[in-house]
């Protein structure tokens, strides 16, 4: 049976990996759980920053027609259904 996780090796600089062993240790995690967890983190920041762009989009596309509720968009969207 192979192994449930891969090692990876991560180069960082020395104030960093000390920064990161502190981390760990007052969390009273390991220095993995501390990299899944900023995976995750950063997986969330990436989603959001793609939410807002594609919100803003939308605004500046509303703007662009004009359109100043969502009731407006719905109903324009429903009449070309």
């Amino acid at each position: 049976m192979g192994r449930a996780t891969k090692v990876l090796t991560l180069s960082l600089p020395p104030e960093t990996a000390k920064e990161v062993e502190k981390l760990a240790k007052a969390q009273g995690r390991t220095k993995s759980d501390l990299f899944r967890e900023m995976i995750r983190v950063y997986e969330e920041y990436l989603a959001e920053k793609e939410w807002q762009e594609l919100f803003k989009f939308g605004e500046e596309t509303a703007r662009r027609f004009g359109i100043k509720s969502e009731e407006e968009l719905f109903a324009i969207l429903n009449e070309k259904s």
